[in-house]
């Protein structure tokens, strides 16, 4: 199948399409390189280019008019990034996705997958949600998820596009066979930060100490990457018959586990062999007290269950690390 895959030389989309290509498809990367790397796309079919470039996105259908599916991988993702820039936040994670989506609907590709957020739903006294919990983002960055969410539900309901809305809980870890793995040399969340404060011999600060949960710091729901590429895949194949009576389906991405920053840095010490320094700080702002899925919707609906553990995700990541060096180059190569 030729898959479109927006965004497909960040994190999860380069990760979705190394998954795409082991299972026989050929997936075409479009990404304009703000965030994603040129590197995760060699040997691949790239466009380098905005998802709002109209006439880039006409070439590429043209080029390639088989494409059976979208998968929606393109926006901006840094919370506290999203607090101080919300304009570059809803242009580039709204108003582009409405100019790409135009476009689909014109070349008749009725097929798309969304790449949601867990980050929309509201706090619960338990932090657990389904996918009928009430939504009430907390920062630009998830807002632009919601809107996006309620936008392709309203062009799903007047026109042929069908839309699969896959809500991710939080992603960590890399491709097994590391060619793809996180790219953003200072990433905000708490594994990230792990990894980099132990390379860099600083104290891990713990934002957030205050929250309501059993050791007062947040809880997330860690979803291994190759997990999450698996479940895109399922996605596809079961696609049609999941939007057989309905336009617009969501669905949770999590492992139905819940853990706190506070365990997550247990598990990492446990990992390493190597304790950990940390220190209080406040809450970084949009940030909120998490959640963990308790929907079985994916597991009936894609038949997809996460096989991958939170250790796993850890050693993975720390593999990938190592290796990157040797990956990714520190200048991009020219456009061609």
């Amino acid at each position: 199948m030729d898959l479109l895959i927006t965004g497909g030389a960040g994190f999860i989309g380069s990760t979705v399409a190394s998954a795409a290509l082991d299972a026989g498809h050929r997936p075409i990367i479009l990404d304009n390189l703000v965030t994603g790397r040129r590197e995760f796309t060699e040997g691949r079919i790239f466009y380098e280019g905005d998802i709002a470039d109209r006439a880039l996105l006409e070439r590429v259908f043209d080029d390639f008019p088989d494409i059976e599916a979208v998968i929606h991988c393109a926006a901006l993702i840094i919370v506290p990034d999203s607090v101080a820039a919300p304009i570059d936040y809803y242009r580039a994670n709204v108003s582009k996705t409405l100019e790409m989506v135009d476009v689909l609907n014109k070349r008749g590709c009725r097929r798309l997958i969304f790449s949601s957020s867990a980050s929309i739903y509201a706090v619960y006294d338990d932090f657990t949600v389904d996918e009928s919990s009430d939504v009430a983002p907390l920062s630009p960055y998830a807002r632009t998820k919601v809107h996006v969410e309620q936008m392709l539900e309203d062009i799903a309901t007047a026109t042929d596009l069908k839309v699969l809305s896959l809500r991710y809980f939080n992603p960590i870890g890399a491709d097994p066979k590391m060619r793809t793995g996180l790219q953003i040399p200072s990433p905000s969340h708490a594994l990230g930060k792990l990894i980099q404060i132990k390379r860099e011999g600083e104290p891990f600060q713990l934002t957030g100490n205050d929250y309501p949960t059993r050791d007062g710091t947040g809880i997330r729901d860690y979803v291994h990457v190759w997990d999450l590429a698996q479940a895109h895949l399922a996605a596809l194949d079961r696609f049609d018959k999941i939007l057989e009576s309905e336009s617009h389906r969501v669905v949770n991405l999590g492992t139905g586990t819940g853990t706190t920053v506070k365990e997550l840095v247990a598990a990492f010490a446990a990992v390493t062999g190597e304790p950990v320094d940390v220190v209080p700080a406040p809450r970084r702002p949009g940030d909120s007290a998490g959640a963990y899925t308790r929907s079985d919707r994916a597991a009936v609906e894609l038949g997809w269950t996460p096989r991958y553990s939170i250790e796993q995700g850890i050693a993975d990541s720390l593999a990938w690390i190592e290796k990157r060096p040797s990956i990714l180059r520190d200048l991009a190569l020219p456009a061609v």
